[in-house]
């Protein structure tokens, strides 16, 4: 088979700087949906507007680029051989509302910078370099996340069409809208085979890093999750009028529920943690005794027996709630992702490759947030390079890593990828 033009493409050196400053232009209009910060909800037209930027950079890297059939944004800088089975690297580009510039975009940003320092020296592998942003991870406008990575992995169990976003458009609405043709959404698909592993780099969104004085770290797991959505429906009534013994209140029941989840978070290992992040009250007056609210519960832990023995009391705990107050109780399982182990010899080399960088031993530890490398473990091998972030902060503006940290994860990932076409 014939090799292809090895001559190299002019491009300024790679840089730790160049990625950081990307992210920074990414954080704002027109790239978000908010003028006030970021919201880069999926499909959206900040979405679409980050896709192109993105494609331009990627172009500009030396490698090919397309949008495929779910609207994750994917540059090839192609192998030695034409049609090679790719190195995929990756994240996500989507946002939580009010978010931070460098979750998941970091990651996609850093792998472009990385084919950019093999492009500009004409470097090609044994196999393709490839760099995705997935559209979806956050789940921040449909009820469901990681949409797009479940998609490309072949994990679609589950996921409607017709599920709509806050505004009551729909996901094949969206879809349509974006441009994207509905019956060939599986033609995301990858093949097996045609990748070789997964790579994602991240912010750590806690604060070991930092707390240690580390630059980056190693990602040996990633924590199991549970994600509920739970309605309680009582009785509006007027908050003059209605006798406290005669209410039916669904805030109160939903506060008692919401208490629950706290104490149980808190009795249990060390690795597991619960969560309500979404309260919506109705009919939300002053005066009225609420009548229907919902929430959201995260259960997280290292394993899933952990999660899934959490789940399951907190679970308990609010149905007997609800049947003490006369609650209607609705109940459904939004997330469910298993705890995922890394690649064992995948974390060998990323551990190294954070020796030759740095020349310390590489701190590794467990992700509690999830991330779409979980997805992709259906289908490939995945490891994972954490990037401290100031104070662990992360899903908020105040989000910050510094630029001397991303050089050295520029590093670590440059020579990752010359230790994986050595050893694997």
């Amino acid at each position: 088979m014939v090799g292809l033009d090895m001559q190299p493409i002019t491009v300024p050196p790679p840089s730790g700087q160049r990625v950081h400053a990307r992210c920074d232009l990414l954080g704002h209009a027109p790239y978000s949906d908010d003028a006030q910060g970021l919201f880069r909800p999926y499909l959206g037209a900040g979405y679409r507007a980050t896709l192109d930027r993105i494609a331009a950079w990627m172009s500009d890297a030396g490698m090919s680029v397309r949008v495929d059939a779910i609207g994750n944004v994917v540059g090839r800088y192609e192998g030695i051989a034409p049609d090679a089975p790719s190195l995929l690297i990756g994240s996500h580009v989507d946002s939580v509302r009010h978010g931070g510039r460098y979750d998941g975009m970091l990651g996609v940003i850093l792998g472009i910078e990385v084919v950019a320092a093999f492009a500009r020296v004409g470097r090609r592998f044994p196999f393709a370099l490839e760099v995705i942003g997935f559209g979806d991870e956050e789940g921040s406008r449909f009820p469901a996340a990681m949409l797009t990575s479940r998609t490309v992995a072949g994990v679609r169990d589950g996921f409607d069409l017709s599920m709509v976003d806050g505004d009551g458009i729909s996901l094949a609405a969206a879809l349509a809208e974006f441009g994207l043709d509905l019956a060939a959404i599986d033609d995301a698909r990858i093949a097996p085979g045609r990748v070789l592993a997964y790579v994602e780099a991240h912010i750590e969104q806690g604060p070991v890093l930092e707390a240690e004085g580390r630059a980056v770290g190693v990602v040996s797991a990633i924590a199991a999750q549970h994600r509920y959505r739970v309605t309680m429906q009582g009785m509006a009534g007027h908050a003059g009028t209605m006798a406290m013994h005669l209410r039916r209140d669904a805030l109160a029941a939903a506060a008692e529920a919401i208490g629950t989840v706290e104490r149980i978070g808190r009795a249990g290992p060390a690795d597991l943690v619960a969560t309500v992040g979404r309260l919506e009250v109705l009919p939300g007056a002053a005066n009225v005794v609420p009548g229907d609210v919902m929430f959201t519960i995260d259960v997280r832990a290292g394993t899933n027996a952990v999660r899934d023995a959490a789940a399951g009391e907190i679970l308990s705990e609010i149905r007997d709630i609800a049947a003490r107050r006369d609650i209607v109780l609705g109940v459904a399982l939004q997330q469910d992702l298993d705890a995922t182990p890394c690649d064992a010899h995948l974390t060998e080399l990323m551990e190294q490759a954070v020796v030759d960088v740095t020349g310390a031993p590489a701190r590794v530890l467990v992700s509690g947030a999830g991330h779409d490398a979980m997805v992709m473990a259906h289908l490939v091998p995945v490891s994972m390079l954490f990037i401290r972030c100031e104070k662990g902060i992360s899903h908020n503006p105040a989000e910050a890593v510094s630029t001397a940290d991303v050089e050295v994860a520029l590093r670590t990932l440059t020579d990752f990828v010359c230790l994986f076409e050595r050893h694997c």
